[in-house]
């Protein structure tokens, strides 16, 4: 079963594992080299308008863990994200991001979303 950890994509030190990248823009100050991804699933992300309207405030969480879970379900590009988990068979993926907050973010909501769907 695959273990999937939300990881700031900031932090010096980060675990091994599939390194997946989950927001939408390419995180500031960040090359891609040093990212070192083994995929960035940006398809995943949430929408423009969702993430505006969140603007990280944990006020909002609740409601952007609702509203995301949402387009998630609706988003067709979330099997084809999954099928390229399951292929690359790794026990453990890291789930990068770059907001601040680690506790109130899309990966966070993201990593209880695949635990329920991959196999």
């Amino acid at each position: 079963m695959m273990e999937f950890i939300p990881v700031r994509i900031y932090d010096h030190v980060q675990p091994a594992g599939y390194r997946l990248l989950v927001d939408r823009l390419w995180p500031r100050g960040v090359s891609k080299v040093n990212a070192a991804l083994d995929g960035w699933a940006k398809t995943i992300a949430p929408s423009n308008d969702l993430r505006e309207w969140f603007g990280h405030e944990p006020d909002k969480f609740p409601e952007f863990t609702q509203r995301y879970l949402a387009e998630l379900d609706e988003n067709p590009a979330v099997a084809e994200v999954i099928r390229t988990l399951q292929a690359a068979n790794a026990p453990t993926v890291l789930l990068l991001f770059g907001a601040k907050d680690t506790s109130h973010n899309n990966a966070v909501v993201l990593a209880d979303y695949l635990k329920a769907k991959v196999k």
